[in-house]
């Protein structure tokens, strides 16, 4: 069976942004779609969100990942760990380092971008010219420049779903134009 897991970032929830029309938008064509609330949400460490998907997820060679801010920093820890390539990855605001090693630190875990490009048939960057995190096209160009694939940049659009900078994106029909379902 097709599926997709979709990832928040920290802080959020599933239920809020743009995550719901995306899961429904997979639902209606079909895809098992598990968009699960992310254990410590607000202080994220790769070790915690790592084991849970493992633990949890089901990831074959026809499925699909997303991710935003941090969920897409999942999505490259993920894609490290596993044996076969994914059909798809596309990362939202997503920048090039990994999840924090410790949640109580700064330190990032390394990623092994030789190994990360095999495990994804297709990756889709998607950052804003202006994102006031930080999850930019700079970032996206430098995902792009390790990985290949596309990266889109949405002229002035933030960080694509934050209560901070009032960006509600409860849809996102660019994300889903560039699905590959």
């Amino acid at each position: 069976m097709k599926n997709a897991l979709v990832f928040h970032g920290t802080g959020d929830t599933p239920d809020r942004y743009w995550f719901p029309f995306v899961r429904d938008f997979l639902e209606r064509r079909g895809y098992e779609v598990w968009l699960p609330a992310l254990p410590n949400a607000a202080t994220p460490n790769v070790r915690d969100w790592l084991s849970f998907v493992l633990e949890r997820g089901h990831v074959t060679s026809d499925t699909l990942l997303i991710g935003h801010s941090a969920g897409s920093q999942l999505i490259l820890n993920l894609l490290e760990t596993l044996s076969e390539p994914v059909r798809q990855a596309v990362l939202v605001s997503g920048y090039a380092r990994g999840l924090r090693k410790n949640a109580q630190t700064e330190e990032y875990a390394p990623l092994n971008w030789e190994t990360i490009k095999t495990r994804a048939d297709q990756f889709v960057f998607i950052n804003s010219d202006n994102d006031p995190w930080g999850c930019d096209d700079r970032q996206g160009r430098l995902m792009l420049e390790r990985l290949g694939g596309i990266l889109v940049i949405p002229h002035g659009e933030g960080h694509m779903g934050s209560t901070s900078f009032s960006q509600p994106y409860t849809e996102f029909p660019l994300l889903t134009r560039l699905l590959d379902v």
